[in-house]
């Protein structure tokens, strides 16, 4: 296992750095093919959110690996690396397969629990597949990690622990405008996180629903999925549909949508309506200035800061239990990985076990020519089955050995007392047949890569 994530969050870099490095769209695809491009890097997934830019990558150095990737962020970002470095956090190995579980499970969440992470992870997923920056590594922590997300969700009160950034936004939309059924509502932009925020106002019994959206069809079908009044508008028409509105959600990344001047000019300030405008988005959709006109009131991810330490006041044993889950999960899944990097070696035994019964019987067959063919294979199955009960304890115990930390070593002393070579074609060649014979863990891939020579800075070996 050589997983490496390099990323910068909420917590380690303020809105005004995260902004530079958010990635989307073609930027996206493009820093996702240049990580896998790196030298040192075998796989890559980008996680790109409205509050965290995290690359994923299975790499065979981890110095070489690091200084790659926070290279190309820089380099996306247009910030200075030496700056840029401050705000990076690096995770290698078991604590990066650690991370990637928090995060699925929304402990590293700007709100605390909040549930909209496993899609981004699912996309993040796709986009991979699709593009070709994906294996078998770093897709086992993905899907673990999205497994992981789901149970903590189901077994804890997480959920409650604290809602989405969404609802957070519209609980202070509340608290300026007052109770929100009845209210008019503008949402810019059609995709996950407008999706959400037009389900959770179809909630609050919002009066109207008004989602403009460069793509038109998919406001159309978003406008379609909730019971209150929703219609579709071109983004030629934004325009009106700002005058009438009361609560404007704002969350497409395209750069600067809304700008002070344009709101004005609509009666924003002037009118003497109480409006609220939230900006969701990074980079921010809406010009800081306009939360500056009178009567509106202006909310960004900086001031949803906050809501996190409410969050984990509101739920500390939801938090807790989810971390227990998460600690056992990452101790199950490395357990299981050091399991199945011992099968080889295991074949290899059964292997070598094998070519002496061959070899032995081969000998009696020109020593005993005149033993008929049913003595003859009598003899054979008395001296696999004698083979096989001897192998049998040995084998089932370097498996459940080689599940504990530093149970490789196990493994190297088989093959050092029998001079094994797991990695010569007959092993390789049954190794996909170990989990039918038991000789691997089930579920397990017959095969590792922690032997790759991955450098030892960090990884306690």
């Amino acid at each position: 296992m050589s997983v490496l994530v390099v990323g910068l969050s909420h917590r380690s870099a303020p809105v005004a750095v995260l902004e530079k490095a958010a990635v989307t769209g073609d930027d996206l695809v493009k820093l996702l093919h240049a990580v896998h491009g790196s030298a040192n890097v075998a796989e890559a997934v980008i996680v790109s959110t409205c509050n965290r830019v995290e690359v994923y990558a299975d790499v065979d150095k981890f110095h070489g690996g690091v200084s790659a990737i926070s290279e190309l962020l820089a380099l996306h970002s247009s910030v200075p690396l030496d700056e840029l470095a401050g705000h990076l956090y690096v995770h290698y190995e078991e604590r990066a397969v650690q991370h990637a579980f928090a995060v699925a499970c929304g402990l590293e969440s700007m709100v605390v629990g909040e549930g909209q992470i496993l899609g981004q992870l699912r996309a993040a997923l796709r986009l991979a597949q699709d593009e070709g920056t994906i294996g078998s590594v770093l897709h086992d922590v993905v899907q673990q990690a999205l497994r992981v997300g789901k149970r903590a969700h189901h077994e804890t009160g997480i959920d409650k622990a604290g809602a989405s950034l969404v609802g957070v936004g519209l609980q202070l939309a509340e608290a300026h405008l007052g109770p929100l059924p009845g209210v008019r509502a503008l949402v810019v932009g059609a995709g996950a996180m407008s999706g959400l925020a037009v389900a959770t106002l179809g909630r609050a019994g919002a009066g109207e629903i008004v989602i403009a959206n460069r793509t038109h069809e998919k406001a159309v079908r978003l406008a379609a999925s909730v019971d209150v009044p929703a219609r579709a508008i071109e983004l030629a028409d934004l325009d009106d549909a700002l005058a009438a509105a009361d609560l404007v959600v704002s969350c497409t990344g395209a750069g600067l949508v809304l700008t002070a001047a344009q709101l004005a000019a609509r009666g924003y300030g002037a009118d003497g309506r109480r409006r609220f405008l939230l900006d969701l988005a990074l980079p921010h959709d809406v010009d800081e200035a306009a939360g500056e006109l009178p009567g509106v009131e202006l909310a960004g991810l900086e001031r949803l800061r906050t809501a996190r330490e409410a969050a984990h006041a509101i739920g500390p044993e939801a938090v807790e239990a989810v971390r227990r889950i998460v600690a056992a999960e990452v101790a199950a899944f490395h357990g299981a990985a050091r399991a199945a990097a011992v099968a080889p070696t295991v074949v290899a035994l059964r292997a070598r076990a094998a070519e002496v019964v061959d070899a032995e019987l081969a000998r009696l067959t020109g020593r005993l020519p005149e033993l008929d063919e049913r003595a003859r294979a009598e003899i054979a199955r008395t001296v696999r089955r004698v083979t096989d009960k001897l192998l049998h304890a040995p084998t089932v115990r370097v498996k459940e050995l080689a599940a504990a930390p530093g149970g490789d070593t196990y493994a190297a002393a088989l093959r050092e007392l029998f001079d094994l070579d797991p990695k010569a074609p007959v092993a390789v060649a049954r190794a996909d047949l170990a989990e039918d014979r038991g000789d691997a863990a089930p579920g397990a891939r017959p095969w590792s890569r922690t032997d790759k020579g991955i450098e030892a800075e960090g990884t306690g070996r």
